[in-house]
């Protein structure tokens, strides 16, 4: 075999080393079988710088594949191998990922994992390295809401709050352009923001959180003291879903104490079926709501709102005694002393308002007389309209609001009367019932005497799985026939849909009384279908076939 040809390889001329191998005679492939043969010189250093050559062309390569293999490289010169990296990079994912959010580390490990020799060769071997997060979650749902408040590959961050008492908040553009057009338009509009970071100062950050996680992850957490300000990021960034189900939640919860403040906010924000809701209760409940906290948080133009309401279902006297804790209120909160003269000018026209000349003589001396609201021509005048032939004219509404006319649910068919029933010695007679929608008990018709004018002592109370909702300690006076007599509650209570509640009264009276008969367990009355059944509560005899507690007095 020529040396000449041989040095080729040496320097490099593979091809024609190549070319020579095939024309090596049979007899010299046949000697490396023998044991104890040598190959010639040449041939091993063919295969040398064969094997060389192959080891850096797929060494360039996979750098070529695989660009993150210049630490690896680094890693590899100072000892670490390929499946070391590999394991290196998942443990700091899974470090990343379970920091606060875990969405993220393994993103990246994840991908190489899968593409990278060292997987496959485990893959092949059956030997997986362990799962990434992305394993751990299997459905986009759960794997979005990783990323919810969560720094691994944020590529945008609000400024929520104002100036103070703001917080950074990181997010995703694309989950927050696909559940809001307005984020749509923000980030992928023809006038998309191009600022990495973006000031919210109107909206408060749990509002804002909550928002965000509804549109990582489709969960609604709602809460007393967040759902108005969510409602209004929820409006703002039109996501009607959560809009809704922080409507829904305010229904729920409404209540006296803070129907005239949702009811402000429900104009604020345009829900008709809210603001209805609140009107309701606001009605039935007036007293209460009147004299509630949240009134005096409400805006001017709710307030000559609620004044004009016909149908508040209260005294005049309390209006007044409202819009004068208003008044005070108001002056605080613009940094007034609260001067008579102060409260004339923050109140405006909505002084005239009030249906002052609907009190009772007795009312308005004791009351408005002596506030100093009124001047003093406006006082005379008032007393020389309660007193005088000659009627002086007013400023203010001369007729009385009509008020809230109680319905009554009849739950017998009729009524009699026995010479050994029925009677009473203080036991307590008791009923349970449901209603459909929400109601508001006012009191109860009761029978009286079947023998003549009789009087009775009586308690009334309302409960619900036990817990007592309103009760009432006094007398009502019976004309000796069948007719009911009603016995109310110091303020009508509030009965939610689908829920049982029981009413009780327990009599004392020497007289016996009628009772009713042939009772029903449905009963349909206006737009209100009621359920009655037994109590055990009830130990005078009454149920639902017959007994006492004809009538409850309600409003709806």
């Amino acid at each position: 075999m020529p040396t000449a040809d041989c040095r080729l390889v040496h320097h490099g001329r593979i091809m024609r080393c190549l070319t020579f191998l095939l024309l090596l005679p049979e007899t010299l492939k046949k000697s490396k079988k023998l044991p104890g043969s040598r190959l010639p010189l040449c041939y091993e250093i063919l295969t040398l710088s064969l094997t060389t050559s192959n080891k850096k062309q797929k060494r360039k390569m996979a750098a070529e594949l695989y660009p993150a293999a210049n630490t690896e490289n680094t890693n590899l010169a100072n000892g670490t191998t390929v499946a070391d990296t590999e394991k290196s990079k998942a443990a700091q994912v899974n470090q990343a990922g379970g920091s606060g959010g875990g969405a993220g580390g393994g993103c990246c490990s994840g991908g190489a994992a899968a593409t990278t020799p060292t997987t496959q060769q485990n893959i092949n071997n059956n030997n997986v390295d362990p799962p990434s997060w992305q394993c751990s979650h299997p459905t986009l749902r759960e794997r979005n809401a990783l990323m919810f408040n969560n720094e691994l590959m944020a590529d945008v961050h609000f400024i929520v709050g104002p100036m103070g008492e703001s917080q950074k908040v990181p997010a995703h553009k694309y989950v927050l352009a696909v559940g809001s057009s307005v984020f749509c338009a923000m980030f992928y509009g023809d006038l998309a923001e191009e600022e990495s970071e973006i000031h919210i100062p109107d909206v408060e950050p749990a509002a804002f959180l909550i928002l965000l996680k509804y549109m990582y992850s489709d969960e609604i957490d709602l809460e007393a003291d967040t759902v108005l300000a969510t409602l209004y990021a929820a409006k703002k960034y039109i996501v009607p879903a959560l809009a809704k189900a922080c409507v829904t939640f305010l229904e729920t919860s409404l209540e006296a104490k803070n129907a005239c403040v949702l009811l402000s906010q429900s104009r604020l924000f345009e829900e008709p079926e809210l603001t209805q809701r609140c009107w309701e209760v606001i009605d039935a409940q007036a007293e209460l709501a009147l004299r509630s906290e949240g009134f005096c948080e409400i805006d001017l133009q709710t307030l000559e709102i609620i004044l004009r309401r016909e149908t508040l279902n209260t005294k005049e006297v309390v209006v007044f005694e409202a819009v004068m804790n208003w008044a005070a209120a108001e002056c605080k909160r613009q940094g007034l002393g609260p001067t008579t003269h102060n409260k004339r000018d923050v109140l405006g026209k909505a002084l005239f308002l009030v249906r002052i000349p609907s009190m009772s003589l007795e009312e308005f001396a004791n009351g408005a007389a002596q506030s100093d609201i009124l001047t003093l021509e406006e006082t005379h005048n008032m007393f020389l309209w309660y007193t005088a032939a000659k009627k002086p004219e007013l400023d203010f509404p001369l007729t009385a609001r009509k008020g809230l006319l109680p319905q009554r649910c009849h739950r017998f068919q009729s009524s009699a009367y026995r010479s050994n029933q029925w009677r009473y010695r203080g036991r307590c007679d008791s009923i349970q019932f449901a209603v459909d929608k929400r109601i508001f008990i006012a009191g109860l018709g009761l029978y009286g005497s079947s023998g003549g004018k009789a009087e009775y002592s009586v308690k009334i109370e309302l409960k619900r799985q036990g817990v007592t909702l309103a009760q009432n300690l006094t007398k009502f006076v019976s004309d000796g026939s069948s007719s009911t007599f009603s016995v109310w509650f110091e303020h009508p209570v509030q009965v939610e849909q689908d829920a049982f509640y029981t009413v009780s009264a327990v009599l004392d009276g020497n007289e016996l009384s009628y009772f009713g008969q042939e009772g029903m367990t449905e009963v349909q009355c206006g737009k209100v279908t009621f359920q009655f059944q037994c109590s055990s509560d009830s130990t005078n005899g009454t149920g639902v076939q017959g007994g006492q507690i004809p009538e409850l007095v309600f409003y709806a």
